[in-house]
């Protein structure tokens, strides 16, 4: 079955042809249904790493050591405040018993470990020193994997239609084509992939896809990164006699599907231990399953190859996804790095060479890479234009199309960027104009935003207010948002308690995607949620607050530090990059960077005379940062600082650097 060029028309909705019927100009129309999706792509000047964004799971609870913390520092006394006036808090010393506990591990191990609630021997061995073979758990138990496994294995032999029902995001994209991949290496003959329209069908299985699924002969339906919250669409289906396989890990909604069999790792009474998996993660563990079995029949000894080979593609979706970088999803991830560091997939060897990445042949990818420069541009194919862009690049077998698709990727990405900034300065004003800024919520709505992008500057405006923020587009008669929560509000409960307000609704704790059912009840349904978030946040203090690892002095950071600190990767979600606050450094070189004069880089040095360079990205924008520290500056002024240890590499050339995350003028 050949593949749908990219360029026709009918690879907006389909990553490869189904069927005759799916082909015909119905299916195309049809569709009409769209919620933007729930996913936070990071741009690339940022400050890394991938935190901040707390996309934390609805079984997961925060760590408890995140709760008690050594000392406050509110800097009352400082001419020049830091970031939107956020509290820094630096978490309690290691004890003394703890020390003696692990004599074999250097502190500043051990204070990370301690900061991360990693405590006991087998979790500290776990985390150091992942191993795939002991570390992952077996997919069977899933208590309902077994009746997949069968389910699709009886589809595959009687030759019926399977359809994989992905999702636009990076993490969809690679979870359909872990699905897609794997059933084509089992002997699937009959198999197509469906990724929605973020436009036409939204986020989500669409009623009117399922009706053009059934038409066109599909037997069994296999989601992938969603499926959880559409009741009424598998109901549909299973009235048509077609079975739905529904993989996902979004949160539950109180009535599940009554699909054939549910892969869900935080459904009611699911026995499966790891509760954090990407939408990708839970597609693996399917392809897992299936393998197993087919070994059990077949002798094949490639099957382990083609099992690691997928890992790569769990990596992207973990990162993406920002789920927690912890147990089993942080050796998937870790191995799945080292995949991607020696990748065979085309499309992914060009998108590293458009991005750069390859071309300090010691440069080792990163999750952090993976963050800025990866999945951005998978993510900017279902933004922009269509997710069958980045489908067929992780899927193509020729050199050509695989540069071709990244080099469009890429380009998308830049106008994402574009269109993005501008969006976010409309919507500040937006908030300024109608005075919300002390309100509990913030909202901002225009007529033709695009779609894509309002769960971006939702995101960057929740990070700039500290506010939960909606941020809606209106085409027509139809009004889709795309939300942001901070960690202290809850924002998919509150939707889920206003649930009669929207055609369709869904999301995470701390991100949220919706459609109003009547865009006559827009403003009953702010004044509704309004009243909702300022009950919860009456309680709360919402002061941001800036969590510190430890206080740390420049002679302290060397290259011996920044070895063990790599010992940490992949940093993600649960797992950031290391915090370090640095007390009255005096500034000896101040400079700004970038086309737009947006970074800030300076020479400090401490009391001692020692020097380290600083890079603060974003930090001369005084829209997003609230000041334009790189004119704020002088020579001799002293700091106090929040940083990263980094490494700055040129030509050949390693040098270490110091990323700002925050900092206040003394």
């Amino acid at each position: 079955m050949a593949a749908v060029p990219v360029a026709l028309p009918m690879a907006r909705c389909l990553a490869w042809p189904v069927a005759p019927m799916l082909h015909t100009k119905a299916f195309w129309l049809t569709a009409n249904i769209a919620v933007p999706s729930l996913i936070l792509v990071l741009v690339p000047y940022m400050v890394p790493p991938v935190v901040g964004y707390a996309a934390l799971l609805g079984s997961r609870k925060p760590l408890p050591h995140r709760r008690h913390v050594e000392h406050i520092i509110t800097h009352t006394h400082t001419l020049l405040s830091s970031i939107m006036n956020k509290k820094w808090q630096i978490l309690p010393k290691i004890s003394q018993k703890f020390r003696e506990q692990f004599p074999e591990i250097p502190e500043v191990v051990l204070q990370l470990l301690h900061n991360r609630g990693l405590i006991g021997q087998t979790q500290i061995d776990e985390f150091l020193n992942p191993d795939y073979s002991q570390d992952v758990h077996n997919p069977g138990l899933f208590r309902n994997m077994s009746k997949a496994v069968e389910r699709i294995f009886q589809a595959i032999e009687k030759n019926e239609l399977i359809i994989i029902h992905g999702d636009y995001d990076a993490d969809g994209v690679c979870a359909a084509v872990i699905l897609y991949s794997t059933l084509k290496e089992l002997g699937a003959k009959h198999l197509d992939v469906f990724l929605p329209d973020r436009e036409l069908e939204g986020y989500g299985v669409n009623k009117d896809t399922i009706e053009l699924l059934i038409a066109s002969g599909a037997k069994l339906i296999i989601t992938c990164d969603c499926g959880i919250s559409n009741k009424a669409e598998v109901e549909l289906a299973q009235k048509n006699n077609v079975d739905v396989i529904i993989t996902d890990h979004h949160t539950v909604p109180p009535k599940v599907p009554p699909a054939f069999a549910i892969i869900h790792p935080k459904i009611p009474n699911e026995t499966y231990p790891d509760k954090g998996l990407s939408g990708g993660g839970v597609a693996f563990k399917l392809a897992q399953a299936l393998i197993n079995e087919y070994k059990k029949k077949n002798e094949n000894n490639n099957w382990e190859g083609f099992e690691k080979r997928l890992l790569e593609l769990v990596a992207i979706s973990s990162v993406a996804d920002m789920v927690p970088l912890l147990g089993e999803s942080r050796t998937l991830t870790k191995y799945g790095l080292i995949v991607l560091n020696r990748t065979k997939r085309l499309g992914l060897r060009q998108l590293i060479e458009i991005t750069g990445l390859n071309k300090n042949p010691e440069n080792i990818l990163t999750s952090e890479n993976i963050g800025f420069q990866l999945a951005p541009r998978i993510n900017a194919a279902g933004r922009m234009q269509h997710a069958n862009t980045a489908y067929q690049l992780l899927i193509a077998s020729d050199a050509t199309e695989a540069k071709e698709l990244a080099r469009e990727l890429d380009a998308n990405n830049k106008e994402r960027q574009k269109i993005t900034e501008k969006m976010t300065k409309e919507a500040r004003e937006i908030i300024e104009q109608e005075k919300q800024k002390d309100a509990p919520i913030l909202f901002a709505l225009k007529d033709g935003w695009p779609l894509g992008l309002v769960g971006l500057v939702a995101s960057r405006l929740c990070d700039k207010f500290y506010r939960p923020v909606l941020v809606m587009t209106k085409k027509g008669d139809t009004i889709h948002g795309s939300g942001r929560s901070i960690d202290e509000i809850n924002i998919i409960e509150k939707l889920e308690k206003l649930k009669n307000y929207f055609e369709k609704f869904g999301g995470h704790p701390q991100a949220c995607g919706f459609t109003l059912s009547d865009a006559k009840q827009l403003e009953n349904f702010k004044k509704d949620l309004i009243a909702l978030v300022a009950k919860d946040a009456a309680k709360k203090d919402l002061t941001p607050t800036l969590t510190i690892d430890a206080e740390i002095n420049l002679e302290e950071i060397n290259w011996e530090l920044y070895d063990s600190l790599g010992k940490f990767e992949p940093f993600g979600q649960d797992n950031p990059m290391p915090r370090y606050l640095g007390k009255n450094l005096t500034i000896a070189r101040v400079d700004a960077m970038g086309a737009n004069c947006q970074h800030l880089k300076l020479l400090i040095k401490h009391n001692n005379g020692m020097t380290h360079k600083m890079i603060g990205f974003g930090f001369g924008d005084e829209e997003r940062v609230g000041t334009n520290w790189c004119e704020a500056l002088k020579i001799n002024d002293k700091i106090d600082a929040v940083f990263e240890i980094s490494v700055n590499q040129w030509n050949g050339n390693r040098e270490l650097q110091l990323k700002i995350v925050d900092l206040i003028k003394i």
